[in-house]
């Protein structure tokens, strides 16, 4: 069996731009990789020690949002100079950014302040979860002399037992690791990232602010070993089920193919849009859609695939009800310079939740987004915004966008009728209303 140097991203890197799992028949370690610049020496801290196995499996930009028991750790990250850190307006941002990047890269990294950052980020993490992606999340920790000192301190919800985060996040990462003594901390990070990449699940760290600028012998050592096992079809089964499902699908008028997080896991992404292998009539649509967490694709994941992909102009569709949760770092992606195009769609609410249960809740206040964006790019950077109210003024958004305004961030607001919505979506609507109000069973 071959070796896959998870230390070097551009050997690594397999087609489907996921480092998480090696192509079958391989077995994947994190080696000591030349691509890190920063040397392990007997004088290695923490901090530089955790930049460097970040860098060796591939992650190169870090989502951060600053608090005071992370600075000192975030010092020492970006000192790393094959790490880039971006930071976000919020830590809940950041989250998202992170997994739009593991959706790119393989893998994606976080880095917010204790309690009152690692609560904010935890829908993302939960989300990440879900989808199957590993993101490391860190922590930046209380000072490990204040452990079992019955203390009470701020950023906490106000008791002495520090856990709380610890427990919130045991329910929605695969690995949690709490570093506040030296001795065994080279071990608990490596093990952590490990672990990640071996479930593709994300993984907390939490590490003492005191503890990030300290060195210790054993950040010189070589990265705790692991390997990845190598995943093999089973050829009659799956020739068997491909053949099942071609039969079943080209019964159907509308064939629409749906498709889950799996499918990034199992490296099986080309054969997925590879339409010929499930022998599909010629001419027939298909549609391809997936899940991208709790609130759709947001800001912040558009952020964070777009800072993965930085040579290719990424596209996003927002609603304007995720926009509202996510709107901030707009100012981080024309602060770093992307040119994404933003599609929002503002039909003046919560329109999948309308065709569940209708109510007052569901409306929300409508912005001038154009107007919000303009504001925030506050004339530094390269932006172009517009709003479009008919088909003719979007063809010709879109050619601006991809013409004149190519090197730009571009913005365009797509006005729709509350109730412009397709029959599929009426009638999923119809069934999932139907499926949560159910009456509760006889007891």
């Amino acid at each position: 069996m071959a070796t896959t140097n998870l230390g070097s991203l551009e050997k690594s890197k397999p087609p489907c731009n996921d480092i998480a799992n090696p192509p079958n028949g391989e077995v994947a370690t994190i080696q000591k990789s030349p691509s890190a610049t920063t040397l392990a020496t007997s004088e290695s801290t923490l901090g530089s020690h955790l930049a460097r196995r970040l860098v060796e499996v591939g992650v190169t930009d870090i989502f951060s949002v600053p608090g005071d028991f992370n600075l000192t750790l975030l010092d020492y990250l970006i000192a790393e100079p094959k790490l880039k850190n971006i930071g976000c307006c919020n830590e809940l941002n950041a989250g998202y950014a992170a997994d739009g990047y593991a959706r790119s890269r393989g893998v994606g990294a976080c880095v917010v302040t204790f309690t009152v950052g690692g609560l904010s980020v935890i829908n993302a993490i939960a989300g990440a979860y879900s989808e199957n992606l590993p993101v490391i999340c860190i922590v930046g920790g209380p000072n490990s002399n204040d452990f079992g000192t019955n203390r009470i301190l701020h950023h906490t919800i106000g008791l002495p037992d520090f856990s709380q985060e610890l427990r919130c996040f045991q329910t929605v990462t695969c690995h949690q690791a709490v570093i506040n003594n030296l001795e065994d901390a080279h071990e608990m990070i490596d093990t952590a990232i490990s672990t990640a990449l071996k479930e593709s699940k994300p993984v907390y760290i939490s590490i003492s602010c005191n503890l990030a600028g300290v060195p210790h012998p054993t950040f010189s050592r070589e990265p705790v070993p692991f390997s990845l096992t190598p995943k093999w079809s089973n050829q009659i089964g799956l020739e068997a089920a491909v053949e099942a499902a071609a039969e079943f699908l080209n019964k159907a008028v509308k064939p629409v193919l749906v498709a889950g997080p799996k499918i990034r896991v199992a490296k099986a992404g080309d054969s997925w849009f590879n339409c010929q292998k499930l022998k599909l009539p010629k001419g027939c649509g298909y549609e391809f859609q997936m899940q991208y967490g709790s609130i759709g694709w947001s800001v912040g994941a558009t952020l964070g695939y777009a800072q993965a992909v930085p040579e290719k102009r990424v596209i996003a569709c927002i609603g304007d009800g995720s926009f509202q949760v996510t709107a901030q770092d707009v100012s981080t992606m024309l602060r770093y310079g992307q040119k994404t195009i933003i599609f929002l769609i503002n039909n003046g609410g919560y329109t999948i939740e309308v065709e569940i249960h209708d109510g007052p809740y569901n409306v929300i206040k409508n912005w001038n987004y154009t107007g919000l964006v303009d504001a925030i790019h506050n004339g530094e950077g390269n932006c172009w915004t517009t709003k479009v109210t008919c088909e003719e003024e979007l063809v010709a958004a879109i050619e601006t966008a991809t013409g004149p305004k190519k090197d730009s961030f571009c913005f365009i607001e797509v006005i729709c009728h509350k109730d412009d919505t397709s029959k599929e979506l009426l009638e999923w609507g119809s069934r999932v209303s139907s499926a949560n109000s159910r009456p509760p069973n006889p007891q």
